[in-house]
């Protein structure tokens, strides 16, 4: 009698949230959509500073498309708050302020304290091994900042990211997932204009935060996490880091473009 072929295991890949730190996993299919990713990027990652005047002239030179193209990127980017728009004076990055950076933080709490409950419920093997290789990748860069090594502050951003991206990948909620990633990158924004890195008690709490996924313990999580963001804002706060970007008055470039500028090292 012929036995029927076993059965193949269906391996699922837990799903990370959409928006994306400067990194997109997949090529873009128009000049519209790359556009926006690279400026989007390059406000997130600090490149283009919070105030700073976004001149369209110097905008297509520096990116490659037109001015109709450009309008309509920034627009986008004026719907999720990264981008302002100043009438007849055009567009500016969005400035930031200690106040607005506590409201992004709670908001990601919020978010994510949900979305970690939903996951460690219901995160399989797969996804435990997922969470375990990006807290690897993570920690490999913070022993490195430990050490005093120079380090991308973008790449160790990327990482971080990602790991608390997967401790969440399980929650099941697509909405979620979006909505958080939103959120995460509004909060990214000021850590890369801060470049704040907290040094061995950060990476201590990622280390935890491992280990209550492990564990499946989310109460544990939710405990390290606001002290974990809550911390991140306290130091940011206090180091007078927002201070040359909370004045009120906008940065220009000499260009008047909006140059991307380069991130220090932490």
């Amino acid at each position: 009698m012929n036995r029927a072929p076993p059965a193949r295991r269906n391996r699922r890949k837990h799903r990370l949230p959409a928006r994306q730190d400067g990194h997109p996993a997949q090529e873009v299919g128009s000049s519209s959509e790359a556009a926006y990713r690279r400026i989007r990027a390059d406000v997130v990652l600090g490149r283009l500073a919070p105030g700073s005047k976004l001149g369209l002239d110097g905008l297509r030179r520096i990116y490659g498309v037109g001015i109709g193209t450009l309008r309509e990127v920034l627009n986008r980017l004026v719907s999720e708050g990264l981008v302002v728009a100043e009438g007849q004076r055009g567009f500016a990055v969005a400035p930031v302020s200690p106040q607005e950076f506590r409201e992004v933080a709670a908001l990601r709490l919020l978010l994510e304290r949900h979305a970690i409950a939903l996951s460690f419920a219901a995160g399989d093997l797969d996804w435990e091994g997922q969470v375990v290789g990006a807290h690897h990748k993570l920690a490999v860069l913070e022993r490195r900042l430990l050490a005093g090594e120079s380090t991308d502050p973008a790449l160790w951003k990327r990482h971080d990211r990602e790991f608390h991206a997967l401790l969440i990948a399980a929650c099941g909620s697509t909405a979620l997932l979006d909505t958080y990633a939103a959120a995460y990158d509004l909060f990214l924004r000021y850590q890369m204009v801060a470049v704040v890195f907290r040094g061995a008690v950060a990476a201590d709490q990622h280390a935890a935060l491992l280990a209550c996924a492990l564990a499946r313990d989310s109460a544990g999580a939710c405990r390290v996490l606001e002290d974990h963001v809550q911390g991140c804002v306290d130091h940011v706060i206090r180091s007078g880091a927002l201070a040359p970007f909370s004045g009120g008055r906008r940065r220009r470039t000499p260009t008047g473009a909006g140059v991307p500028r380069r991130v220090a090292r932490p």
